[in-house]
């Protein structure tokens, strides 16, 4: 794949334009304050009366309403909430979307599931951080980036490759590497990645060893720190060096119980069920299930909150943490 550093990005591609950011949360934040410090001409599109306008002015931002800004901006990026998105492009945005504009989005939700249709006279492209924003935004500061992904749907104007290349300069991307790639790749398997592995596979794992354990008649705080608090330990092993570097660190009875015993935990079946989760996200049922399940006002979503909420582990943890914090 492609990968694009500073010297492919100019940053005179975004002179002379004003670039809309939609939602003032981590991201929205995080880009929107980059790029300023960049030197683009960023105005916000918020809620006047949300609490994040008022946030966003105490940054010094130009704080206007969705709709003005839309209106207003040479390039509109959207940021705030997959599940709200098409609601908001629909009402503020799609009617100020006229020709040689630019519509920008950080997912691929969106435009890949079809609940954005853009016109076709516009250029539509993505700039998307492999990073929280407050990472994001820390390493900027810090004088480097975070990596990111680059993918164009529409090139209306001839000129969407480089703009997208800018703003991602300006938030500090090409810094570290940004990658080309296409919005269904960057949404289907960033949806993969979190439903199997980083957040759904990660928190069953999680609370299924917590479980086996306290079952076992095992004290709850012990099994709170073998299943849970040493995750983050084991994780930074592997970020910095790979699962070779983990194995290597580890103790060799820890490597031996690791290499011979995890295959009982991921079985066949596992990725069979891996496989439908994948056939899922790309045939679009599962966009269209968390779309129907957000009007439906989340109730299966809210359910599950509080479940987790009043979890053995969750209870135990909250107390365990409440030690260890600085007095």
């Amino acid at each position: 794949m492609k990968v694009y550093t500073d010297k492919d990005a100019i940053l005179d591609a975004l002179k002379g334009l004003t670039v809309a950011v939609i939602g003032f949360g981590a991201q929205g934040r995080a880009q929107a304050l980059c790029m300023r410090d960049s030197g683009v001409n960023v105005v916000m599109g918020l809620r006047l009366d949300g609490d994040s306008a008022k946030e966003a002015k105490k940054e010094g931002l130009t704080v206007l309403s969705i709709s003005e800004a839309a209106q207003k901006a040479d390039i509109v990026h959207i940021l705030i909430p997959d599940e709200v998105q098409g609601e908001v492009y629909a009402k503020d945005i799609a009617p100020y979307m006229k020709k040689g504009k630019t519509l920008s989005f950080s997912h691929g939700f969106n435009i890949s599931f079809k609940k954005i249709t853009p016109p076709a006279d516009i250029d539509v492209l993505m700039v998307a951080p492999k990073s929280p924003g407050t990472e994001e935004r820390k390493r900027y500061l810090e004088g480097f980036g975070v990596p990111g992904l680059l993918a164009i749907y529409q090139n209306s104007s001839g000129k969407a490759k480089e703009r997208g290349l800018a703003m991602a300069k300006a938030c500090g991307f090409t810094r570290a590497g940004v990658i080309e790639c296409t919005f269904q790749q960057e949404v289907f398997e960033d949806l993969f990645g979190e439903q199997a592995v980083l957040c759904g596979g990660l928190s069953e794992l999680i609370k299924a060893g917590f479980e086996t354990l306290t079952n076992a008649g095992y004290p709850p705080e012990m099994a709170y720190f073998e299943c849970l608090h040493e995750m983050k330990l084991i994780v930074d092993l592997v970020y910095e060096g790979g699962m070779t570097y983990m194995h290597d660190v580890i103790s060799n009875t820890a490597e031996y119980g690791s290499r011979t015993r995890g295959k009982l935990i991921i079985t066949e079946q596992t990725r069979e069920n891996m496989k439908q989760m994948l056939k899922d996200i790309e045939s679009g049922k599962f966009a269209d299930e968390w779309i129907a399940e957000y009007k439906a006002g989340c109730p299966n979503l809210n359910r599950m909150r509080e479940e987790e909420k009043n979890h053995p582990m969750e209870v135990i943890g909250r107390e365990i943490r409440a030690l260890f914090k600085k007095k």
